[in-house]
């Protein structure tokens, strides 16, 4: 049985300002270790809400999140900041890079802050994911000097340099044309099956998202549905 990553427990978040609506609705759910799991629905369906709560970045909710099998509900601000350097990587729609920064510079920032590895350690491993993604020669370049699907591809090493137990996604290919997206996409799909990463992805591109291992369909704050595939057919 693949070890659970992510477990959503009946989650509800409701917004008071300046009516009262429910957002989210009885949300269960669980992420097993490897699976790329996408998240797809209509803007307004709260799937980016969910993403926040999920990312422990919003804990004003009902219910209970576990990551890595224990529950970040109730905990403190430093305990889940500590999680989210750890265990999750992230990113955006926008890359949220330094500009005034080299790109090795941004993908180190995590690693330093985790303070678990040395700094030269860090490094190493920084250039190691730079190397992986296919953009070492990029390394002491100014992050502002760069394109648009390169900074994406540093912005995703940045994601992956603690090692994260699962990686979410926010849009990650909407601000990029047709054929990045397709690299940044290949280079999820190349990181699930060859390092076994997890990810979760909202994403409002079909095509990205039918070829992903699960499509979770939300509609009106509620899962409507997954969408699964056998994992060795979805990884072919």
């Amino acid at each position: 049985m693949n070890q659970v990553i992510l477990e959503a427990r009946h989650i509800n978040k409701t917004f008071h300002d300046p009516v009262t609506v429910q957002i989210l609705k009885d949300i269960t759910f669980t992420v097993s270790k490897g699976e790329f799991v996408s998240m797809m629905g209509k803007s307004g369906c709260g799937k980016s809400t969910l993403l926040y709560i999920l990312s422990t970045m919003d804990t004003d909710f009902d219910g209970d999140l576990f990551i890595d099998q224990q529950s970040v509900k109730g905990r403190n601000e430093p305990y889940l900041a500590h999680v989210r350097n750890e265990k999750i990587g992230f990113v955006f729609q926008f890359h949220y890079l330094w500009n005034e920064f080299t790109v090795l510079e941004n993908v180190m920032l995590p690693g330093l802050k985790l303070n678990k590895y040395p700094a030269a350690e860090v490094e190493y491993q920084a250039r190691e994911r730079l190397r992986r993604l296919g953009i070492e020669n990029l390394a002491l370049k100014k992050a502002g000097q760069i394109s648009g699907g390169e900074k994406q591809r540093a912005a995703l090493a940045r994601a992956m340099i603690n090692d994260p137990l699962i990686i979410m996604g926010d849009e990650p290919t909407g601000n990029l044309d047709k054929k990045n997206s397709e690299i940044v996409f290949g280079l999820f799909k190349q990181m699930s099956q060859e390092l076994n990463q997890t990810f979760l992805v909202v994403t409002h591109d079909p095509g990205f998202a039918e070829k992903t291992d699960r499509i979770i369909e939300m509609e009106d704050g509620r899962i409507l549905g997954h969408n699964q595939r056998p994992l060795h057919s979805a990884k072919t």
